[in-house]
């Protein structure tokens, strides 16, 4: 599957270029590397095998890329509140595109996200990539919803028409995104894409969007139906929910880990280096480094103590004080996949 990377902070910046492509573990790097510490099958009676482990963690990423940054040029010249994201996309590989690199060294924000894709049923072209952007709010996808087709037109019957509007490609990560938003907001179109609401609020439209999938996937299909993998990430700029899901009894969906310390590893102006080699330009000291909370399909430093891989079927929620919840997301027995 495709592999994701978020950073949100109250007041810290981070480099794009810090974050995104420096360390050797870097997200423009798992195009074809990847680092997987800790991911075990949660079933005492099996051994987690590699297919299990690899088979949602698939080996390459190059069907393009996209990432999204929160600047505050909005609010300063149309008098919004708030930073809003800028979005940019490409079907090459990242490490391919010299204007990627060139916004990457010269750019820094309190909130990005950052996606590569491994494409599955639909055109290899930027704007089937992630991030999708409705106003101040992003969303991208690790995973698949099974048989999409089948559901696809039940699901935009349920959008408003701005948020169907709004819908550039043909993925299924992008229509589930766009559900997400009219749950959040009710359905109220644009204007209503310019409010923030809770993590409480982006939490249960997230989760009210799994059970609609996955409802519509019943009727349609019966028990026919094949689980889903929905590892799914959202922000308004300042807050953040992250969703690692996979109905069914015994598989694990794909990998998902985040960290409230590994910003400073990442950041040059901190001593250490995601690597673990000599930092030369470091001039702060890291108790000094703001509050912040990464999640990300995988590593990106050295020091396995700073990450926490998020447990199946449940969500990390980070509100406006930068600190992180986790919460293990409760689902009717119902909802697993009866296939093997």
């Amino acid at each position: 599957m495709c592999r994701w990377f978020a950073y949100v902070s109250e007041n810290e910046e981070c480099l794009l270029e810090d974050v995104l492509i420096a360390p050797a573990h870097s997200l423009a790097k798992q195009v074809h590397e990847h680092y997987l510490p800790k991911l075990l099958s949660h079933d005492p009676d099996n051994i987690t095998t590699q297919h299990e482990i690899t088979a949602r963690n698939r080996l390459f990423n190059v069907d393009g890329f996209g990432f999204a940054w929160y600047t505050s040029a909005q609010a300063e010249f149309n008098h919004r509140d708030g930073e809003r994201p800028s979005l940019y996309k490409n079907a090459q590989p990242p490490l391919h595109d010299l204007n990627f690199l060139s916004v990457c060294a010269n750019t820094a924000s309190k909130a990005v996200f950052a996606h590569i894709r491994a494409a599955t049923a639909t055109p290899v072209v930027a704007v089937n990539n992630h991030p999708f952007v409705f106003g101040r709010h992003t969303i991208m996808h690790n995973g698949v919803i099974s048989d999409f087709i089948s559901v696809c037109r039940n699901m935009v019957d349920l959008m408003d028409d701005d948020t169907y509007g709004n819908i550039k490609g043909s993925t299924d990560s992008e229509h589930f995104a766009a559900l997400y938003i009219t749950y959040l907001t009710g359905g109220k179109g644009k204007d209503s894409w310019e409010k923030q609401y809770t993590v409480r609020e982006m939490r249960n439209a997230m989760k009210k969007t799994q059970g609609t999938v996955v409802a519509l996937q019943k009727e349609k299909l019966g028990d026919k139906a094949e689980p889903n993998s929905l590892n799914v990430c959202a922000t308004d700029g300042q807050q953040l929910i992250a969703f690692r899901c996979r109905n069914h009894a015994r598989e694990q969906p794909p990998s998902l880990y985040y960290s409230t310390t590994a910003g400073v590893t990442l950041n040059r102006k901190y001593p250490d280096h995601p690597d673990g080699k000599n930092n030369p330009v470091a001039h702060k000291n890291p108790e000094d480094h703001g509050s912040h909370v990464i999640v990300a399909s995988e590593p990106s430093t050295y020091d396995l103590e700073q990450w926490t891989l998020i447990e199946k079927n449940h969500c990390v929620m980070v509100e406006k004080d930068g600190k992180p919840q986790v919460e293990k997301l409760e689902y009717p027995a119902d909802w697993n996949a009866t296939m093997n």
